[in-house]
């Protein structure tokens, strides 16, 4: 377990030796949530949660807790994730466990976030980026962070049109994109992305 200073507020993180970052919050996570500008009108998804701080953290800057979601394909990750989020005083969150958005149950997001394995092959980030683009509403952000540009930006743009960086310290970068349109900005008029 470890705390973390959220939007003022000191909030304790329980964690599992089996999850990413269990020794602290990681500082890409942190990085992301830098450019996150939540506000209370907010429907939140924190895609591959693990321990929930991102979602936490939504709820620390005002975001109502039952338009906040967490999922995770690792049911430990889960678990965890609804464990710190009532100890947070969110209970109202929805956690669920599932591949990508598979058991995501809204659409209509106004934010989603992601820090999204990064080291392993691009098979979850594009499954990520294509079926989040699909929950967001009109004017809805996508924000990830990664230690890789190249794909990344250019998948960002395949799909969103466009896409901002914003490079940190350690490596990190955090991709922001807004998705303007119902279809993938590289598709013909009249096609779009399956909702999965």
């Amino acid at each position: 377990m470890y705390s973390v200073e959220l939007s003022g507020k000191l909030v304790e993180i329980n964690t599992d030796v089996s999850l990413f970052s269990p020794q602290g919050p990681d500082k890409g996570t942190l990085s992301m949530l830098e450019h996150a500008n939540f506000t209370s009108e907010d429907k939140v998804l924190d895609l591959g949660c693990g321990t929930g701080i991102v979602g936490i953290a939504a709820c620390c800057a005002g975001v109502l807790p039952s338009n906040v979601t967490m999922t995770d394909v690792d049911y430990k990750a889960a678990e965890v994730a609804a464990g710190n989020a009532k100890r947070a005083g969110f209970p109202e969150c929805t956690v669920v466990c599932g591949d990508a958005l598979t058991k995501v149950p809204d659409s209509d997001y106004s934010i989603i976030l992601s820090n999204p394995p990064y080291h392993t092959d691009f098979a979850v980030a594009k499954a990520f980026i294509e079926k989040g683009f699909n929950r967001l509403k009109i004017g809805g952000r996508m924000l990830m962070v990664t230690k890789r540009r190249d794909w990344y930006k250019n998948k960002m743009i395949s799909v969103f049109g466009g896409v901002k960086i914003y490079d940190h310290e350690d490596g990190y970068i955090v991709f922001e994109s807004v998705k303007k349109s119902d279809r993938y900005a590289g598709t013909k008029p009249g096609k779009k992305g399956k909702k999965k």
